[in-house]
């Protein structure tokens, strides 16, 4: 308010508001006397003018009446001029009563004229609006006007809050060069009717023909909540339509809940997992986050830096970044600051397998809350080096469990996987093994700090997963390499797994293993046709799929979530379940750490099998199920056509 004192179009705005308020004044009292206000009640009024201006006036500036641009006036805006004006009225009624007891008042006056303020005061700002929507104010341009410019003709499919809300966007905004001709729906309610004067035209099964009728260019999928098979369905109908069609992102990729103009982006993979908004209690993660210093760890990476985001949503004080690898920590620092500059963002460039390291990040910053989600993930890759397997994955986890315990941080989540789940690979057994770490510290000791892990399968796009390298080949021409035309992984959205991490994290209460739910397994064969769809091409026709090539080293033919032994309890979130497993011998579990260690440092690959296997009974090596795979899946002999 004080900045806007001497500006120009503040005090129109408050004068204008003084002029109506006055006439709402005295038109009440002329509709109450028929329009002859008798000499006394005349006299009344005038006295009782300035009084009655001043005290709208400042109480519309503690609604923030003053605070708004008129040119997007919207009806929130609307409800405020309503509460305002009745906040108002009653103050002078109040004040009328215990000073004249109403002497020479008309009481039905007040009630008139907190009906006249609410009509001139809301027509005022709408006028504003419509005075800028018809572009007198420079700023937009009518449908006519952008006709001219050459624009693209839109068709938006999805007539609801989504689609409205862009084609307001488009509407108001003359750098976007769209003229929205009209809506496809699926829902027959909605067939017929407008939304802003554009018409809700047909089914998304009539989109060839209606895009040929009205001549459209282009057409977008404003469906943020779209399930899998309807985004399938639409997505079917737009390539055969032949025009050129765009997506917003499913809710749980937008970061502010916002649906925006900037958040269109080519149609990919994730949308045909299945768009359902994640149901997040907000209230109880910002209990333990907002104006906390939160840790992430791996910041870097494709889960730690989608953590990342979500956590400023939050309001946290600090977000200390922990991250080995010098680019990725410039790059998340850098977006982090530009998207989030009230919150004090930390960049530490460190190693967790270096206790030294952290400790001086530790010691520094003292977070409250940690999420450990540094790891090496690659399954091929730490069979051939299963000794960093066991530095990055159990060595790193282990400190940060430590230091943690040392200066009390209140909650530490560990972000765990499905490989976990009997292992017949490194990668997974090493993990197992920092789940028993962490999960056996609230279950065997009294420390204050709550322990949790979080485990989920597969996410899309993140770095080394299949997505990515299906891209790739479709872009070489082909083949598309699929190991078996059997396998199937389970899989969700980075944002979906990361906000599912949050939740669990607000619901933990220490030693508990959280399972997200991943849905359905997807089949890898299906998913490689999909994406050669996507691309625009027809499987097997344009682009080959090879299943020749076998399982890889350490590769599971279907995933698990769950291990003996696990009782699993279904939580108060709905994609959300807990295992409570049996307590561990944590001195057990660390002497065989410290014997890994000793093997890791000799680099002695066989000898660190077999001490995993000691530690996770489970752990079956993937040369042991080599012996029994050859006689039931011969793949190295015998290739397989899908």
């Amino acid at each position: 308010m004080r900045s806007r004192v001497f500006d120009k179009n503040f005090l129109v705005i408050l004068v204008t508001d003084a002029l109506l308020l006055s006439a709402a004044w005295y038109g009440a009292h002329l509709l109450r006397f028929n329009f002859e206000i008798p000499q006394a009640s005349m006299a009344l009024l005038m006295r009782s003018l300035p009084f009655i201006v001043v005290t709208k006036i400042v109480t519309f500036y503690f609604f923030d009446l003053y605070q708004g641009m008129w040119r997007y006036t919207s009806l929130t805006d609307l409800f405020n001029i309503i509460k305002a004006s009745a906040v108002s009225s009653f103050l002078i009624i109040v004040v009328v009563l215990f000073s004249h007891g109403f002497s020479g008042f008309a009481r039905s006056v007040f009630i008139i004229d907190a009906g006249l303020t609410i009509v001139l005061i809301s027509g005022s700002r709408l006028g504003i609006r419509l005075y800028f929507r018809l572009g007198f104010g420079g700023r937009s341009l009518t449908r006519r006007q952008r006709s001219h410019k050459g624009v693209k003709r839109l068709l938006i499919i999805g007539a609801g809050d989504g689609g409205e809300k862009i084609y307001r966007e488009i509407r108001d905004n003359a750098h976007l060069h769209y003229e929205v001709v009209g809506f496809i729906d699926d829902n027959p309610a909605k067939r017929g009717m407008k939304i802003h004067g554009i018409p809700v035209i047909a089914p998304s099964s009539e989109l060839k023909s209606v895009a040929a009728e009205v001549k459209a260019d282009e057409a977008l999928i404003a469906v943020p909540s779209a399930s899998s098979r309807q985004m399938r369905a639409i997505i079917s109908h737009c390539k055969e339509s032949g025009i050129p069609f765009k997506t917003l992102p499913g809710m749980g990729e937008l970061i502010d809940g916002k649906v925006t103009v900037n958040a269109i982006r080519e149609v990919n993979y994730q949308d045909l997992l299945g768009r359902e908004v994640i149901r997040l209690d907000e209230d109880r993660i910002g209990a333990y986050i907002e104006k906390a210093r939160v840790m992430v760890s791996g910041a870097g990476g494709s889960i730690g830096s989608e953590l990342c985001r979500q956590i400023c949503r939050f309001r946290p004080a600090s977000v200390i970044l922990c991250e080995r690898a010098e680019s990725p920590l410039y790059e998340i620092e850098l977006e982090l600051k530009g998207a989030f500059p009230g919150i004090k963002i930390i960049p530490q460039l460190t190693d967790a397998c270096d206790f030294t390291q952290l400790s001086y990040s530790f010691s520094r910053y003292k977070p409250q809350v940690v999420f450990h989600a540094a790891a090496y993930k690659h399954v091929p890759m730490l069979e051939l080096h299963p000794w960093r397997a066991v530095k990055n994955n159990i060595l790193a986890t282990r400190n940060m469990i430590n230091i943690s315990n040392r200066y009390s941080v209140e909650r530490f989540v560990f972000v765990s996987t499905d490989k976990a789940v009997r292992p017949t690979n490194v990668m997974g057994a090493s993990k197992r093994v920092a789940e028993l770490l962490v999960q056996g510290q609230n279950k065997c000791s009294t420390l204050s700090t709550r322990f949790m892990t979080v485990r989920f399968g597969n996410v899309v796009g993140s770095v080394g997963s299949v997505v990515p390298l299906f891209k790739k080949q479709i872009q070489k021409g082909g083949p598309v390499t699929v190991t078996h035309p059997e396998v199937t992984r389970y899989f969700m959205t980075i944002p979906e797994a990361c906000q599912l991490i949050l939740q669990a994290g607000a619901m933990g209460e220490g030693g508990e293993i959280f399972i997200l739910d991943m849905g359905r397994p997807i089949k890898i064969l299906d998913m490689a046709r999909d994406l050669i769809r996507l691309s625009g091409f027809e499987p097997d026709v344009d682009i080959k799929i090879d299943c020749s090539m076998g399982l890889r080293p350490g590769e599971k033919l279907h995933e698990e979530l769950i291990t003996n032994g696990e009782g699993i309890v279904r939580t108060s979130h709905e994609k959300i379940m807990v295992l409570r497993g049996e307590a561990c011998d944590q001195a057990f579990v660390n002497r065989k750490v410290d014997e890994l260690l000793s093997l890791a440092d000799e680099q002695d690959g066989v000898a660190i099998r077999a001490k995993l296997k000691e530690i996770v009974p489970e752990y079956e090596p993937k040369a042991s199920r080599e012996k029994s795979m050859k006689k039931a899946e011969p793949l190295s002999t015998k290739p397989l056509h899908c």
